[in-house]
């Protein structure tokens, strides 16, 4: 696909510097793109490639003033980071309506209803009871259980794994291998020392405008949903257990694992290698920094916290500042005893 730059300055709203039709058909970084590719530039650090890139078409902040001439058409927006990231989702959206029909071998069952403009890749398998929404990409190799709704314009890549009576929304991205629904880790331990498994007999709800990064698991409640709310984010490699709620447009980043039944508000953000333990309350908008073990409720809006166990961010990076400084504390404490030693010796 081939764009001018008159008709993507429409699609972002920008202005336009130089030749209107000039055209792209490919993306490129601004420090390796060639013509015929279009780049962009948000990073000032980036700046000097701006005056020598080979791109054909450039997107950058209205507010930049230029040093020296540009040979690429330039398309000023408010906001080159999100105008580009805007772009990049519309020319998805155009490829992804190319990919429609059903590719053999898979498998559906006689109760299965598919909407309009639905992809079905080799080898998926949909089972008895499910639902699938209009513009629906389901890639090969997918498995959807039994009565598993998804909702329109979702995308599942190659390898997901949708459990019996799960639900996903519209819009929603769920990327290769990841797992939903499979069971949560509940297991009740016995007299003689072993364990009996707890059935898990509740389901996955996920929202409309969810993501969810490749090779995550996502387990079904005991009783009831675990449930992923609109606009929420997940990375790759995270474990979300049974009964966790996860709230409106909260972002967690990779290998993050969430004991069951802990409640995270909206708008947190969560770094990566975080450990939440189970039956915990998460306020909107707290802060958990990489590598945190969070062993308590966060209970104030907004709160931030780092380390393993997780405390107030600011009193934790206070104390490193003081453990880094020990070694000459302890010096000064020797000299100081020391000190002390004579001043009482020449008082007897």
């Amino acid at each position: 696909m081939k764009f001018t730059a008159a008709q993507i300055a429409m699609l972002i709203n920008g202005k336009i510097e130089g030749d209107a039709q000039a055209s792209v058909g490919s993306f490129g970084k601004i420090e390796e793109a060639v013509s015929g590719q279009l780049a962009f530039l948000a990073n000032p650090k980036y700046e000097e490639f701006l005056y020598t890139t080979g791109a054909s078409v450039i997107i950058i902040n209205e507010t930049l003033e230029l040093k020296q001439p540009v040979q690429a058409t330039l398309v000023r927006v408010p906001d080159a980071y999100t105008a580009f990231a805007s772009l990049l989702t519309k020319y998805q959206e155009i490829a992804a309506q190319q990919l429609t029909g059903i590719q053999e071998p898979s498998y559906r069952a006689s109760t299965v209803k598919l909407g309009d403009k639905v992809f079905i890749g080799a080898f998926a398998y949909l089972g008895e009871g499910v639902i699938i929404g209009n513009n629906v990409k389901i890639h090969p190799q997918v498995y959807i259980g039994d009565n598993v709704r998804v909702g329109d314009n979702t995308v599942l890549y190659p390898g997901v794994r949708i459990y019996h009576n799960c639900v996903v929304g519209k819009n929603v991205t769920i990327h290769a291998g990841s797992v939903i629904g499979a069971d949560g880790f509940g297991f009740a331990p016995q007299s003689d020392g072993s364990f009996k498994k707890v059935p898990q007999i509740g389901n996955v709800e996920i929202e409309d405008y969810v993501e969810i990064g490749a090779n995550s698991a996502i387990d079904r409640a005991t009783m009831g949903s675990t449930v992923i709310r609109n606009g929420a984010k997940l990375d790759n490699l995270i474990q979300v257990a049974h009964n966790v709620d996860i709230g409106h447009h909260t972002v967690i980043a990779a290998q993050t694992g969430i004991s069951g039944s802990t409640k995270i508000g909206s708008g947190v953000m969560i770094g990566g290698q975080v450990g939440i333990v189970g039956h915990l309350q998460i306020a909107d908008g707290a802060r958990i920094n990489a590598q945190s073990g969070v062993t308590k409720s966060i209970k104030s809006p907004g709160g931030a916290v780092t380390g393993s166990p997780a405390f107030d961010y600011t009193s934790a990076l206070r104390s490193q500042a003081v453990i880094r400084r020990l070694p000459g504390l302890e010096k000064r404490i020797k000299e100081l005893e020391e000190l002390v030693r004579q001043l009482l010796a020449e008082k007897v």
